[in-house]
């Protein structure tokens, strides 16, 4: 099992979750997140004044999905997340020891 973690822009968020579901995806975590990579903020002007914004708004992904599952989780959210700018995001896949459905006690692959 893996954790696949995707960082990508807010106003992608319903074509990847479409996309993925798309694929069979039964569930995600989604959180907003700020940060900033190469893109390093930038500045705005609110009121006549010039500031930075160092912190982009962001949404993350994580799912949860057999190791086989995860080279066509990649590309689909590859392919649904890309704008062709910077910014467009990353994705990080993380080994996962254990899932536990709490209802009904199930682990491993049968939890997801």
């Amino acid at each position: 099992m893996k954790l696949v973690e995707a960082i990508i822009k807010p106003f992608k968020l319903d074509e990847v979750k479409d996309a993925l579901n798309e694929i069979g995806i039964m569930g995600i975590t989604v959180s907003e997140v700020k940060g900033f990579g190469r893109q390093k903020g930038h500045t705005e002007l609110y009121r006549g004044a010039e500031y930075v914004v160092d912190f982009i708004p962001k949404v993350k992904l994580e799912i949860a999905v057999s190791d086989e599952m995860v080279p066509k989780v990649i590309e689909t959210i590859e392919n649904a997340a890309k704008t062709g700018r910077i910014g467009d995001g990353k994705i990080f896949v993380m080994p996962l020891e254990e899932a536990v459905r709490i209802r009904t006690g199930e682990k491993g692959g049968e939890a997801l």
